[in-house]
């Protein structure tokens, strides 16, 4: 934990650690950081595993930069799996090299080398993320990003006392990348997780966990500033404090209108900061968390917990639960997404874009193809506008670039082939969905509206879209088929909220505005990992201008090769 008087250096050296050895150095101008190597067995409730992880870390290490500053992570990877790092929410600009998904923006890390990410932290502060974009390896890789703001300029809202990093995640009690190829062999998905964690502990609401527990200890009459991460795999999560309420100040590292909610909804992916006063009767208070889902679908329903603690409080008291939504509230998740505006202050105003150079429509789908080797003898499958992306072998950053030929086609569809009645009866077809490696041309400094729509071919379901390179207003939302006649007069255009995720409510759509004024090729996909290795994900090539500085980066020497 830190606060804002930190000093935060101006360029990081890091390593990371997996499995047998995937480590992290770190060096600074002023102040050198130093991370141990080491093999780690990780316990949780009643198994010890190997896990890969980073230092031997399970979070990961927080890093700790200002706005402005220039970041230097040196991956090196002694794992027996080839890694890459995203840093989510990062907007990378013109320098999708150091963006970090696998065979998009790069080849992977091989075993036993090392690349080093190189990047500037330009305009943007507050909370974010990294983690592995490659397989299902986030579980268990991935840690915090604190942007804090430039030298003497306060936050927007009361400085806190202490602030806390919490990371909301998930636990396998086997490896979860063995789990995903018995899936795959049987043509389902893999078993849901055994359990959610905070700060990769479960708290001791689970068998053999008591002494797994995250707690954190406040002082009455301050106030702290959490950093809530959800980094589960799959699961968007309520997460509340027993006799406390919390206020919003922050969503993915944009600044917004504070409101004070007794619960949080926080998707895979996305970030929320509140403001929490330790104002109650001292005593011992859980923290917990517990999945969304409002579809007819199996998931690990079990709730996670940790301690808020007041100073001087014995560890012998027993700790009350808060009262957290029921697993299918939707009318609570719909209502606190409504409450969510960006700041939109003279230092932070929302640059909403007002006139729209390209409508895109884009249907989300999940469906079922037959599969000889698979047991079941068919396959799930999900696909934006009935085309399931393939991944390709070398990063498409790297095709576009030095214009390597039959790696990726441009023609991916402005809107679904086939208009139905999205959202009504189920529908078991396809409707002809194709594979393929297409992409999206945006010309540089286009506007860009995207309708997002889930489709119940399969069933419905909310899904968190998240989009690499930029950050975007969601400027309009709602259940049922989205209305190209009535819909856009009800769009927020003055204080909507500014993401890098969104969430798609189930049986429902959600509309996006951003400006395409980052060259490069940047990725676009569920953030439910499921969804993603199924194929709901796609990529935007955003050309260049005419500028001098309108134009992608060289590459870096060291950039991986396939």
């Amino acid at each position: 934990m830190a606060t804002q008087g930190t000093f935060y250096s101006s360029s990081l050296f890091l390593f990371l650690f997996f499995f047998g050895l995937l480590s992290f150095s770190a060096e600074a101008a002023l102040k050198k950081y130093q991370f141990d190597i080491q093999v780690k067995n990780v316990s949780r409730l009643c198994h010890a595993k190997p896990i890969v992880t980073v230092n031997g870390m399970f979070p990961g290490p927080t890093i700790y930069v200002r706005e402005g500053d220039r970041v230097q992570v040196n991956v090196t990877n002694s794992a027996h799996y080839n890694m890459s790092i995203h840093w989510h929410g990062l907007k990378q600009f013109r320098n999708g090299w150091a963006d970090g998904p696998a065979y998009i923006t790069q080849c992977p890390i091989q075993a036993g080398n090392s690349y080093t990410y190189d990047f500037n932290v330009t305009g943007q502060r507050g909370t974010l993320w990294w983690h592995a974009h490659i397989f299902w390896l986030r579980a268990t890789v991935h840690g915090a990003i604190v942007i804090m703001p430039k030298q003497g300029t306060p936050f927007p809202f009361p400085q806190p006392h202490m602030e806390f990093n919490i990371l909301l995640g998930e636990w396998w009690n086997t490896d979860v990348e063995e789990e995903v190829k018995k899936g795959n062999k049987l043509g389902l998905p893999p078993r849901a997780s055994d359990a959610h964690t905070i700060n990769g502990k479960p708290g001791p609401l689970f068998p053999c966990s008591e002494k797994y527990t995250y707690a954190m200890e406040v002082e009455q009459g301050k106030t702290y500033l959490l950093r809530i991460i959800n980094a589960a795999l799959n699961d968007e999560l309520f997460f509340a404090i027993a006799g406390h309420s919390m206020t919003v100040v922050e969503i993915d590292a944009v600044y917004t209108k504070p409101f004070t909610t007794q619960a949080l909804l926080v998707g895979p992916g996305q970030t929320t900061n509140v403001l929490v006063q330790a104002n109650q009767i001292p005593n011992r208070y859980f923290l917990a968390a517990r999945p969304f889902m409002d579809a007819p679908l199996t998931i690990d329903n079990r709730t996670a917990t940790a301690i808020l603690q007041y100073k001087g409080i014995p560890n012998t008291v027993i700790p009350s639960l808060p009262h957290l939504p029921a697993p299918n509230d939707t009318s609570f998740a719909l209502n606190y997404t409504s409450k969510l505006r960006s700041l939109n202050s003279a230092n932070f105003p929302a640059k909403v874009p007002l006139n729209v150079d390209r409508h895109l429509f884009y249907t989300i789908g999940l469906g079922m193809n037959p599969c000889p080797t698979c047991q079941n003898g068919t396959q799930l499958t999900a696909s934006l506008n009935n085309i399931t992306f393939v991944m390709p072998k070398i990063g498409l950053l790297q095709a576009h670039y030095f214009n390597i030929k039959r790696v990726f086609r441009t023609d991916f569809p402005d809107r679904p082939p086939t208009p139905f009645n999205f959202t009504g009866a189920p529908l078991t077809a396809n409707l002809g969905t194709s594979l393929g490696t297409r992409l999206s041309k945006i010309a540089y400094n286009s506007t860009v509206e995207l309708v997002l729509q889930d489709t119940n071919l399969l069933t419905v379901e909310s899904h968190p879209f998240h989009l690499h390179g930029n950050n975007f207003f969601v400027v309009g939302m709602g259940i049922g088929n989205f209305d190209p006649a009535k819909d856009p007069a009800k769009y927020n255009l003055v204080d909507p909220p500014e993401r890098n995720t969104v969430g798609v409510p189930t049986g429902g759509w959600a509309a996006i505005r951003f400006r395409a004024d980052n060259p490069g090729v940047w990725f676009m996909h569920c953030h439910l990992e499921l969804h993603t290795s199924w194929g709901l994900k796609m990529a935007f090539v955003v050309e260049d201008g005419e500028g001098p500085e309108q134009s992608i980066l060289p590459p870096p020497k060291d950039l991986p090769t396939c």
